[in-house]
């Protein structure tokens, strides 16, 4: 299994709205949680009862498709509101991520990992020092990891920030975005995938369903091509809103799992669903 580090603030961790896009259901995408890999279900990142769709999934589908004999795992460590001092080399977010992701490479191949941040530093000049600590962030990382060459991919700042809602006090965001480009452009292995035209929820702040699917495709595409993607890609609607592929038999039994769990279906007709399914 492949695995992919998720590190960054709320809009890594994910603030679509779970209904406002189709579900992903994999049973090649596995994410890290209470240190077993479970069969992707969104919100991959729970930080906050808020958590919703987030730019992994969409990430690894598009892998998935692109490698169709391999299995992918997400290590979600993003926290909503998490400044870059939040994440300094002596602080919480940074130890527990460290610790997950090493415990996540006893059974997979850690393959890359994927920065968002930057809203809650886009105030108070705080983008005049943000290489510098993002590079001991990302210099740490990597040393204690063993991983030296380890692509990392990093995301833009939204065009909707400093206009209204929350995101209306992210006054400096293009000059954070300026520095996060400029740091992408001049680290080895980092690859710069722009926000340009993506949309937010109705806060101002936090990306939209439908934008996070384009954001993860963005960010597969700069992996997979170990290259900035600087615009958006082509036919990006037509990509996130693409039939979906027929559930495997193991993915149709864990939705309809699901939804007895949640009350959605009886136990008769949860019954009834797995003999259709079986007799298949």
């Amino acid at each position: 299994m492949k695995s992919f580090l998720m590190l960054g603030q709320s809009n890594m961790a994910g603030r679509g709205f779970i209904h406002d896009t189709t579900p992903i259901y994999n049973e090649r995408i596995s994410m890290l949680r209470n240190g077993r890999w479970q069969m992707m279900t969104e919100p991959v990142n729970y930080d906050r009862p808020v958590a919703g769709i987030s730019l992994a999934g969409s990430f690894a589908e598009a892998w998935c498709r692109q490698n169709p004999e391999d299995a992918i795992g997400l290590i979600p460590c993003a926290e909503g509101g998490s400044s870059l001092d939040e994440w300094a080399v002596d602080e919480t977010l940074f130890r527990h991520a460290l610790s997950e992701a090493k415990f996540a490479m006893e059974t997979s191949e850690l393959t890359g990992i994927l920065w968002h941040q930057g809203e809650s530093d886009s105030i108070n000049g705080n983008y005049k020092v943000y290489y510098d600590k993002l590079l001991l962030i990302v210099e740490t990382l990597r040393k204690e990891l063993d991983a030296p060459e380890i692509p990392l991919i990093i995301g833009g700042l939204g065009d909707f920030l400093g206009k209204k809602g929350f995101g209306k006090h992210c006054t400096e965001h293009q000059l954070v975005n300026e520095e996060l480009q400029r740091f992408a452009f001049e680290q080895a292995n980092c690859y710069f995938v722009t926000a340009s035209g993506l949309t937010s929820n109705p806060d101002g702040i936090h990306l939209d369903a439908a934008s996070q699917r384009k954001f993860g495709l963005r960010y597969f595409e700069a992996f997979r091509n170990e290259q900035h993607v600087l615009k958006p890609l082509n036919n990006e609607n037509g990509l996130i809103n693409r039939k979906p592929r027929a559930h495997t038999k193991a993915e149709k039994i864990y939705i309809k799992s699901m939804d007895l769990a949640m009350g959605r279906i009886s136990y008769e007709e949860f019954e009834s669903s797995l003999a259709q399914i079986n007799n298949r």
